[in-house]
């Protein structure tokens, strides 16, 4: 076989392979099929994980449940990126894992001002506001996720299951 005999077979392979992952996505996409993705899923902005180390630090803090270092570390990342709704979305997270809700509600307060649509700040401040006895705002949380989740989405269902188990444990009548 000739070299461009070569070229031009290795070409229509290549074709054919993406012409197969392609239809392979598309009918992912079809059914529903999730796709992977390398973030959580309410993380607005992932790429700043693996541009700031303090950021990455801080989610590992996280999930190593080292919610001091986790705060510290946030804080840091959060002076070079003040605007990020995700840092303060983490660090409201943190502070309420610390029993700090003063700081937690202020971090979820500005998660929401620079991202309204933030299902993870609705979801954790809904929780935080169940710590606090507050039902009435956690439900004011539920109903913006409704909103925000016209299809059902992992914050919403499990805000709902929270405030189900709250109104059990206290016996709190259901909403209007």
């Amino acid at each position: 076989m000739s070299g461009a005999s070569r070229l031009a077979f290795a070409g229509t392979r290549t074709r054919r392979r993406w012409c197969r992952w392609a239809a392979g996505l598309a009918v992912a996409a079809a059914v529903g099929v999730p796709l992977p993705s390398f973030s959580e899923p309410s993380e607005t902005q992932p790429g700043a994980v693996a541009s700031d180390p303090d950021y990455a630090a801080g989610k590992q803090a996280l999930d190593g449940k080292d919610w001091r270092e986790a705060a510290r570390r946030f804080n840091q990342a959060a002076l070079r990126d003040p605007d990020n709704a995700d840092l303060q979305n983490y660090l409201g997270f943190s502070y309420r894992n610390l029993g700090q809700l003063d700081a937690a509600f202020e971090h979820y307060k500005r998660a929401l001002e620079l991202n309204p649509r933030h299902r993870g700040a609705h979801e954790y401040a809904g929780e935080a506001y169940l710590m606090v006895g507050d039902l009435a705002r956690a439900e004011e949380h539920l109903a913006a996720l409704r909103r925000i989740c016209l299809l059902p989405c992992e914050e919403l269902g499990d805000l709902e299951r929270q405030i189900a188990a709250y109104r059990k444990r206290t016996g709190a009548g259901r909403a209007p």
